[in-house]
């Protein structure tokens, strides 16, 4: 049996899957207006236009395909481009995410060390406790404080309910970094002052507010931006903690000016995507002294360079000794700690 002989009829050409001619070229969207990202839910942002003659008009846009993975959070400064009258019904096109000031993420995987970014561009973190019902969490505060102090953030704690229990006593190793701290009641009669007073720290100001479900954000909320009509939700008996009464994080403009940007409640913050030296450089002070250390040192050792600056100073050595005795539970903080999610 003599071979085959094989001619061009044999050659087969896959046919090209367009015939729309392709180009590098992208276009400029020099026609885009800036815009900030208030809401995100399923695809979909809520933007407000920063630019242009419609300026303050709220436009709901998706991301452009050429943005591939990368997301866009509440917080992000936007270009949008199409239809940007702000019509029921119509949709524009977010081709651009201008560069983040700052940005608070968490880890969701500690194996793999999935970062997951929940707002940007930042000025303040209200991190919300209550005093009782539910019991605050130290580790969980550390761990918002953490991420504060690398990002640049200005951290104010909230302590609610301090009529139902005195202001736990760890609250002063905050203050020994510089954390600011303030309080509501429950009761009718001294919450409109305390309020004016936490409405004045966020005027003008883009802050966050975190905490555990059932400290009492949504009812923040709803005595700083009154139209908010944020639910408010109640504290299972059981097992002490609240329920979500908040789905996704929302930004809301203030009376005076300014945002207030409400979050779900959260129960686990991973910050295993943090590099501990990062920690410490958010304390001048104490990275200084840190930088003397050994290497590989953890900080938590008997040959610490700065358990040696603690007794340099026998004035101060009080106060150096809480501020260190912080900065270690801040670093013990970085461990990732899940808590079950309640139904």
């Amino acid at each position: 049996m003599t071979p085959r002989e094989y001619d061009e009829s044999d050659v087969r050409i896959r046919p090209s899957r367009t015939t729309r001619r392709r180009s590098k070229d992208r276009p400029s969207h020099s026609d885009s207006h800036t815009a900030l990202v208030v809401s995100v839910d399923r695809g979909r942002s809520g933007c407000v236009l920063q630019d242009g003659p419609a300026e303050g008009q709220l436009v709901v846009a998706m991301k452009a395909r050429e943005l591939g993975p990368k997301s866009v959070v509440v917080g992000d400064s936007v270009e949008i481009v199409g239809d940007t009258s702000g019509t029921e019904g119509t949709l524009a096109r977010i081709v651009k995410v201008n560069d983040r000031v700052n940005s608070l993420s968490r880890t969701v995987d500690d194996a793999a060390k999935l970062e997951r970014t929940i707002v940007a561009n930042i000025d303040q973190l209200i991190i919300v406790v209550a005093s009782a019902n539910p019991e605050p969490r130290r580790g969980l505060i550390d761990r918002f404080l953490v991420s504060a102090f690398i990002e640049k953030i200005h951290p104010i704690i909230v302590v609610t309910k301090i009529d139902v229990a005195p202001i736990p006593d760890f609250m002063e190793k905050y203050a020994a970094l510089g954390v600011e701290i303030m309080t509501t009641s429950s009761k009718i009669a001294e919450r409109p002052a305390q309020v004016a007073e936490i409405a004045a720290r966020l005027n003008g100001k883009v802050s966050v507010l975190v905490g555990h479900s059932g400290v009492g954000k949504s009812t923040l909320i709803n005595d700083l931006v009154p139209e908010a009509d944020r639910m408010t939700g109640d504290v299972n008996d059981v097992t002490g903690r609240g329920r979500h009464t908040s789905s996704s994080a929302v930004a809301l403009q203030l009376p005076a000016g300014g945002w207030i940007i409400d979050t779900p409640g959260i129960r686990a913050f991973g910050l295993a995507h943090r590099d501990p030296r990062e920690i410490v450089e958010a304390f001048p002070d104490l990275a200084e002294v840190a930088a003397t250390c050994m290497s590989h040192c953890s900080h938590a050792e008997d040959g610490c360079a700065l358990n040696r600056w603690v007794n340099e100073d026998a004035e101060h050595a009080e106060e150096r000794k809480l501020r260190l005795e912080s900065l270690r539970s801040l670093l013990d903080a970085k461990s990732y700690v899940d808590l079950p999610h309640e139904q």
